[in-house]
């Protein structure tokens, strides 16, 4: 008879945890939700306080009939699962079904699967925590509300099989809304124009560009007012009439939280949501490695905190100074944003000292990208700013100004290791800002070696990528870090949007389904209901609110 029973989600973590205790300890996985609402009804008591009707799981019926044999035949109890609210409640299911007290000490909660933490975590038992399932029940119960009553419309006036949910239905409502600006985008010409400037002394040229008259900034808009200024600077001289330098500090980014792992890992791996999630839960709950066993490489991959333990900044500090040097570290702290649910840390490797080329054998190759850049990323974090030389030029003609400007830098920083990625035109604008300027003095003449006027058209909105729909979803305040990657995937396998090399784009199915549900459901299908119900569960799991229905 084993002493201690302990009852993960995963057979993965299951084994991680199995290697690191030992001696007379089973650890057991209830294979995710053992009890949900039923499927083929409602399951919601609309008359009574909305109490949810929670059934066994078809299919599971052998796994609890051997979960309540290994508890039977246990002296103790840890539950396991993972440390979010969906944990919490796959707990909470666990020990109804277990027949263990409610204000039984029995929940266990770890961030990182190492043995130093998963023993420690045992030491320090609590009880499940009422606020967190609570807000977990909350979030079920109103999705299957939302669901149940608006899917049947659907039904009716499309076809049979379709769903709506709370949160995949706003995100619909996003991509084609987002469509409609590009099919309604009228482009406006603008023009710009371009000299390129010699510094004779040195026989350097460099560009600068038009910006306006009398120190105003002036937009132009056609052909005309170009040619009117081209005739107005013809012949005319170039003096330097101001020179700005300054030193410009480039910060690194914050260590990963879920989305930004999935926007990164999108933008520089091109990964779908569902695949970094998939490989992130692999790093998480163990991979083998020689002569170490199992190991959890990297801490939860669920969080929208920013927030790292002091041992790993510490950790960090050795790494970095021992590779780099004492000037490439820096003890930085960022700012969670105020909605975040700051229980777990950022996205980190458990162990800074494993190196990505060190353990590149052990992994898959898409291990090992999504390893190195979570690894990447937050050795970064802790490292000193790049440091740049700039310098602003400003060049008078007949009272029209042109601007000029570069960089050099000084200090790479940061930059040695990790760059985030950026959008496409960003990246042009700073190999742009890299240019580098003569020497030039105040008062100083420049010959005028080629003046170029380029004609452009404003641009439509870009459509959504899954990287950026995930950073509008969050900046928005729709769904949390577990819902991003459910939420793409299930619009996508509903046919309601596709992918077209890699923007999301809506099928026409997607558009009737987006009309008819705005149309009859417009105040459950907007961004604004959907945001302010996500704070009302953060404020039931923090405390500050009361789950209305009972349990």
């Amino acid at each position: 008879m084993p002493d201690k029973l302990i009852i993960v989600e995963s057979p993965a973590k299951a084994n991680t945890i199995k290697k690191f205790l030992g001696g007379n300890t089973k650890v057991v996985a209830s294979m995710g939700h053992i009890r949900d609402l039923p499927k083929s009804k409602l399951g919601i008591d609309v008359e009574h306080d909305f109490e949810p009707e929670y059934i066994n799981i078809r299919g599971k019926g052998d796994l609890i009939k051997s979960l309540k044999k290994d508890a039977k035949n246990s002296k103790i109890i840890y539950l396991a699962t993972d440390p979010d609210r969906e944990g919490e409640a796959i707990a909470w299911h666990l020990a109804y079904l277990l027949e263990i007290p409610q204000d039984s000490i029995c929940r266990v909660t770890f961030n990182e699967i190492t043995k130093e933490t998963v023993k420690e975590a045992i030491k320090h038992p609590r009880k499940i925590d009422k606020n967190l399932t609570d807000a977990q029940q909350a979030r079920r119960v109103m999705d299957r509300i939302v669901g149940y009553k608006i899917s049947p419309v659907l039904w009716k006036k499309v076809k049979k099989g379709l769903s709506a949910g709370r949160v995949q239905s706003v995100a619909v409502k996003l991509i084609v809304d987002r469509e409609e600006e590009i099919e309604k985008f009228v482009p406006e010409e603008y023009w710009n124009i371009y000299a390129t400037l010699l510094e004779e002394k040195t026989h350097k040229t460099f560009e600068a560009h038009f910006y306006g008259k009398d120190g105003r900034k002036q937009e132009i808009r056609n052909k005309e007012e170009v040619e009117n200024i081209l005739k107005e600077i013809k012949d005319q001289t170039y003096i330097i009439k101001e020179i700005k330098k300054s030193e410009k500090k480039r910060i690194p980014s914050p260590p990963f939280t879920t989305s930004t792992m999935q926007q990164e890992a999108s933008r520089k791996l091109g990964f779908t949501l569902k695949k970094t999630m998939s490989i992130a839960q692999g790093l998480y709950e163990g991979v083998k490695l020689p002569e170490k066993g199992t190991v959890g490489l990297i801490t939860y991959m669920r969080t929208d905190s920013t927030r790292i333990s002091e041992e790993a900044r510490a950790m960090a500090k050795l790494q970095i100074e021992k590779h780099y040097g004492k000037e490439y570290y820096e003890n930085r702290y960022f700012k969670t944003k105020k909605d975040a649910q700051d229980a777990h840390e950022a996205i980190r490797p458990t162990y800074i000292d494993l190196e990505p080329e060190q353990i590149k054998d052990a992994l898959t190759p898409d291990q090992y990208k999504l390893y190195r850049l979570i690894y990447h990323r937050f050795m970064a974090s802790q490292m000193a700013a790049a440091v740049y030389d700039t310098v602003a030029v400003d060049i008078d003609v007949n009272q029209y100004l042109f601007k000029a400007n570069g960089q050099t830098l000084k200090f790479k920083g940061f930059m040695n290791l990790y760059v985030e990625s950026e959008d496409g035109e960003k990246e042009k604008k700073s190999k742009k800002e890299e240019a580098i300027l003569p020497e030039l003095k105040v008062g100083e003449q420049v010959i005028a070696k080629k003046i170029e006027p380029k004609q452009s058209f404003t641009e439509p909105p870009p459509r959504y990528t899954e990287a950026s729909l995930v950073k509008t979803l969050e900046e928005k305040g729709i769904g949390r870090p577990s819902t991003y990657s459910p939420t793409i995937t299930t619009i996508l396998e509903r046919r309601y949007i596709e992918k077209e090399q890699k923007q999301l784009v809506p099928t026409d199915l997607g558009k009737i389904v987006n009309k008819l549900l705005t149309e009859n459901f417009p105040d459950v299908i907007n961004v604004a209901f959907t945001a302010k119900i996500e704070e009302e569960f953060d404020e039931v799991a923090e405390r500050k609110r009361k789950l209305e229905t009972s349990n």
